[in-house]
């Protein structure tokens, strides 16, 4: 007997919480419940489905249905293959879909590793004298050489004023290794002004800027005349995007719940290592269950890269699955509606 099922929750987040065009007030998502029962005993396995509002390319809506016609035909057993139903390739339409039932799959089929690590790069945000004194007591946020690792989104204010504050903490912070996230939102001009203020000496402490520039054109000729190495984000979720080795260019970054299945992020990940690339696993503000999801993911396929995972303090409350030594308060299922059920003998 097969059986699935969808539940539904909303938790609030912290104030202040902007993404491109909208203030975040509540994350909203499904835990994807699959259960299996056969002769050798029950199994069951669990993921997350939350489509991240003006990222990913289906609503909320849009998830639910394209997890329900799947799991509907999985619990039918209908056209089934050692990986779910061979209608599997129409979830890949639906990155949040794909991903959530890919880890539900494996966790049920025992191929998710449980072992875990929650260590991950620091995001720093707010006044730089705070950030630094917390930059100063980072114990084990460390890369595999020894250099504290942290992160900064760049290009909400002037890129000038970026440029000043990352030079302040790799001045301040002698160890320091800063991931930059830029979001495309510079000109070629805006990004050279940043890069100004950056002293020379200090750039090969930026590990990389995630796509400084409007156009991959521009990123790539920036990387090359400015001697900053950057990282692929946006561009891994486009069409037609292919991993390869380019000068400038130090990593790719893999958003599962944006990028799709686990197959799809492990071939992502086999690519990066193939072309001499970092492949980092980063969060999409997923819930403190979809957090402990991707530390494992990351622990199993990344296992000597840091993964950029500190969004749990986002989000008000914990779901279900804590994250370890966070107390923040947690909702356990019962307090969630179950949107959806099916079952087939």
């Amino acid at each position: 007997m097969r059986q699935a099922t969808l539940y539904q929750y909303c938790l609030p987040m912290e104030a202040g919480v902007i993404l491109r065009y909208q203030r975040l007030k509540t994350r909203d998502g499904f835990l994807v419940h699959m259960q299996e029962n056969g002769e050798h005993g029950s199994r069951e396995g669990w993921g997350e489905i939350a489509p991240l509002p003006e990222f990913s390319h289906e609503t909320l809506e849009q998830a639910k249905h394209a997890a329900t016609a799947w799991l509907t035909r999985w619990c039918q057993n209908e056209n089934a293959t050692d990986n779910g139903p061979k209608s599997s390739v129409f979830l890949d339409k639906w990155p949040c879909a794909a991903f959530g039932i890919s880890c539900a799959l494996a966790e049920l089929q025992d191929e998710l590793p449980a072992e875990a690590s929650y260590h991950k790069a620091l995001l720093c945000t707010g006044d730089p004298d705070d950030v630094i004194r917390r930059l100063g007591s980072l114990d084990h946020n460390r890369s595999m050489s020894g250099s504290k690792i942290a992160k900064v989104k760049v290009g909400l204010y002037e890129a000038v004023r970026d440029g000043m504050v990352a030079n302040v903490l790799l001045e301040a912070v002698p160890d320091l290794q800063l991931r930059l996230d830029a979001n495309r939102s510079w000109t070629r001009a805006k990004a050279d002004g940043f890069a100004k203020y950056v002293n020379p000496d200090y750039r090969q402490r930026i590990a990389f800027l995630e796509e400084p520039c409007k156009t991959r054109e521009d990123s790539l000729n920036f990387a090359r005349e400015i001697g900053i190495a950057i990282a692929w984000d946006e561009s891994v979720r486009e069409a037609g995007f292919k991993v390869e080795a380019q000068a400038g260019v130090a990593a790719i970054i893999i958003k599962p719940t944006l990028v799709g299945s686990i197959a799809r992020c492990r071939q992502l990940v086999a690519d990066a290592h193939q072309a001499g690339l970092q492949a980092v696993i980063s969060s999409s503000l997923e819930t403190s269950f979809g957090l402990t999801q991707l530390a494992r993911l990351a622990r199993w396929l990344t296992p000597d890269t840091l993964p950029g995972l500190d969004t749990l303090d986002l989000i008000r409350l914990q779901l279900i699955r804590r994250w370890p030594e966070s107390d923040i308060p947690c909702m356990e299922l019962d307090k969630l509606a179950s949107v959806w059920s099916y079952e087939c003998p």
